[in-house]
């Protein structure tokens, strides 16, 4: 390149930049004039000064309130006299003793405390306090300062009242301090709970998102169409299976002893079932290969394990309710086992979804797999064509049920007919073009969905979860810790899932020559390669989780938040001061706990 046009192109380079820029101090409004305006910097002085005052302690304050007359305006014939120091004790002069309303006298006051400040207000005779200006004494007690008289007229003798108040005895927690403690806990738990409960959803979810790992998992066509028909039923399935076990459960669990005995007989019925299911070596060879008992008994035992979760759900309720009632000031560990029980009941019905619809995977799988390896190229491609069109009508039908409920469309050939013709249709073009033995990159397809479903999650601020949570659980720390547990899902899972794309392959190639299936590889390859930075991403997001409570309380989601904005909108920077300074420390102690783990588990 000649250097005239190298000078030129750098020159060109050099002017967008600029532009640039100058096009942003203009877009965000950048004023130098306000650095140098005297009430800005006057402002700025007060708030860094309150700033660096915490009212975290205070003292106990001893009140001293002394009087003297005053006329306004000033009595006919002879002017009053002046105030007569009294023997002991302080005392105030007003030189003159009267004057017109608006007019101006000197106050000057005598042994008062040293170095202590209070306001000087006027009293007329209706008692009301006005104030017109405050006293500052030197190391000797004394103060003079000129104040400007109410245009409160009277032909009476008026106050002037002023107050001191000086600091006895030692320092003590303030209110302030109080609130600010109980808050900061409060917000150190919230953060807990909701970095727990991300973390316990994320670490699964991350191995979905991470490549390296679906990268390689295909199915065939019949397996992926089958898998897409047959999953909303498992689900469907599997949440009526835990209501019929509810209701039956609800009849029997009366009574906390009718609870126990119902934990123990399903205790002892799953036991049993487990027995048939999977007997010993030596009882599988008595009883030859039966399928059908094998099939019955796993029936019977997950009915009798399912029965037992739902009568230990009873059983922790009316144990936190008794115990609430009995620990005193321990009863938030009752309300807390009882809160455990609650937690079971609702998340049974998810579990028993989610392993329907993963039972119902399974068999969709090898039944597909089956297909695909038995059929002849002919009459494997008129059922790939005849499960494609199911698939896709299942599919889009779904989503129009989806978009029908968020907005309330309640036509049938909108939301059911339209999309299951064009679902249809668009499942019998991809099955067509499809070769009949082909492998779909589902593990692909997987971890695209997941990572997009993450970053959507991510790129919406807790800020904004916790409204839509405040609306529907209340404002409070309750709300908080479900906003900050689904950001923390969409954070953690990115980096977890990001920390097993980059571990190394040579274990994982190693683990799959002996043999193993995935969940083997996973848990013998994958798991110990990541255990420290997951420690280390965990205690971080904790810390991120703490920082964070701060601002969702400014949107109702509890925590020392709540109290900062408050105090913010009060102007009151001293009180606000003692929550930053609390925050500050608390993320401090956290990130030495961070390190300490870190060097333990390295």
């Amino acid at each position: 390149m000649p250097r005239f046009t190298h000078s030129l192109l750098t020159g060109l380079i050099v002017v967008i930049i600029v532009v640039i820029y100058a096009y942003g101090f203009s877009v965000t409004q950048v004023n130098l004039d306000e650095l140098d305006s005297p009430d800005r910097q006057q402002s700025l002085t007060r708030i860094l000064r309150a700033l660096a005052r915490p009212n975290f302690f205070e003292f106990d304050q001893e009140e001293v309130a002394v009087e003297t007359p005053v006329w306004v305006p000033c009595p006919s014939g002879e002017p009053p006299a002046p105030s007569v120091a009294p023997a002991s004790g302080p005392y105030m002069t007003v030189t003159p003793a009267c004057g017109d309303p608006n007019s101006e006298v000197t106050v000057e006051g005598f042994g008062f405390a040293p170095n202590s400040s209070g306001p000087l207000n006027f009293i007329p005779p209706s008692g009301v306090s006005l104030q017109i200006g405050r006293i500052e004494t030197d190391g000797g007690g004394h103060f003079l300062t000129t104040v400007e008289l109410r245009d409160r007229p009277n032909a009476e003798a008026q106050m002037l009242r002023a107050i001191t108040r000086t600091n006895v005895g030692g320092p003590h927690l303030s209110q302030n301090g109080r609130d600010t403690i109980d808050k900061i806990i409060e917000t150190v738990f919230m953060a807990l709970l909701a970095t727990t409960l991300g973390t316990l959803l994320a670490i699964p979810i991350s191995f979905f998102a991470a490549q390296n790992l679906m990268r390689t998992v295909t199915s065939p066509v019949p397996s992926v169409a089958l898998s897409i028909i047959l999953a909303p039923a498992g689900v469907w399935l599997g949440a009526r299976f835990a209501g019929v076990v509810q209701e039956m459960t609800a009849l029997l669990a009366a009574q906390p002893l009718f609870s126990l005995g119902g934990l123990l007989a399903a205790g002892a019925v799953a036991w049993l079932g487990l027995r048939l299911a999977l007997p010993g070596a030596g009882e599988e060879e008595e009883r030859g290969d039966n399928s059908l008992i094998r099939i019955v008994s796993g029936a019977v035992m997950a009915v009798a394990v399912l029965a037992g979760a739902y009568f230990l759900a009873d059983l922790l309720e009316a144990a936190g309710v008794w115990l609430a009632t009995r620990l005193g000031l321990f009863d938030f560990v009752g309300d807390f086992v009882a809160d455990i029980g609650g937690i079971i009941r609702l998340l049974l019905p998810v579990v028993c979804a989610l392993i329907g619809a993963g039972l119902f995977l399974g068999v969709a799988g090898s039944l597909g797999q089956w297909i695909a390896e038995r059929f002849t190229p002919a009459t494997g491609k008129i059922v790939n064509l005849i499960l494609g069109a199911l698939a896709g009508a299942v599919l889009l039908i779904l989503l129009g049920l989806g978009v029908g409920w968020l907005y309330q469309i309640t036509n049938w050939r909108s939301i059911i007919l339209w999309p299951g013709v064009i679902g249809g249709i668009l499942g019998l073009g991809v099955a067509a073009l499809t070769p009949y033995n082909a492998s779909l990159p589902t593990g692909y397809v997987v971890y695209t969905v997941t990572r997009t479903i993450l970053n959507a999650l991510r790129s919406v601020e807790a800020l904004i979860m916790v409204i839509v949570f405040a609306v529907w659980v209340g404002i409070g720390p309750f709300a908080g810790v479900l906003a900050l547990g689904l950001h923390t899902v969409a954070a953690l899972a990115k980096l977890y899932s990001e920390q097993v794309e980059s571990i190394m392959e040579g274990p994982l190639e190693a683990i799959l020559a002996t043999g193993a299936n995935r969940l083997q590889m996973i848990v013998y390859a994958v798991i110990p390669q990541i255990i420290p930075p997951y420690i280390s991403f965990t205690m971080y997001r904790w810390d991120i989780n703490v920082r964070m409570s701060t601002i969702i309380g400014f949107a109702g989601g509890g925590g020392i938040g709540f109290l900062l904005q408050q105090n913010i909108n009060l102007l009151n920077y001293r009180s606000a001061s003692a929550q930053i300074l609390a925050i500050a420390i608390v993320v401090s102690l956290m990130d030495y706990l961070s390190s300490a783990l870190r060097q333990r588990t390295l």
